[in-house]
């Protein structure tokens, strides 16, 4: 049996750097995370209680990490017909001639 495993190595750990970074050097006013990601929970809380952010929580899933939705500054779920029209159409042919196709298991 063959596992094949898609995942985007370093990205929670860039997310929280740069959301920390730019809380504390007032570059946004609202952030929006798209997680479920758990590692996520201290960097939006400090955003939130220590540099004074509004930081809202999008949930891609039915039922989010309750500890995500206790640091975040709102709450909105992510529909699966949200995303699914929120898409690039699927094969998405280049100016260059290549062709991106989504995964079969995205929405």
């Amino acid at each position: 049996m063959r596992v094949v495993k898609s995942e985007e190595k370093g990205s929670d750990v860039n997310l929280a750097a740069h959301l920390v970074r730019d809380a504390f050097t007032d570059a946004f006013d609202v952030a929006a995370i798209i997680t479920n990601d758990t590692d996520l929970v201290e960097p939006i809380k400090i955003a939130v209680r220590e540099a004074g952010k509004v930081v809202g929580l999008l949930a891609p899933v039915r039922f989010p990490s309750q500890s995500l939705m206790n640091v975040a500054s709102f709450y909105r779920h992510i529909r699966p017909q949200h995303l699914a029209r929120s898409q690039f159409p699927s094969p998405l042919n280049l100016a260059d001639g290549s062709v991106i196709t989504k995964p079969v298991t995205w929405v």
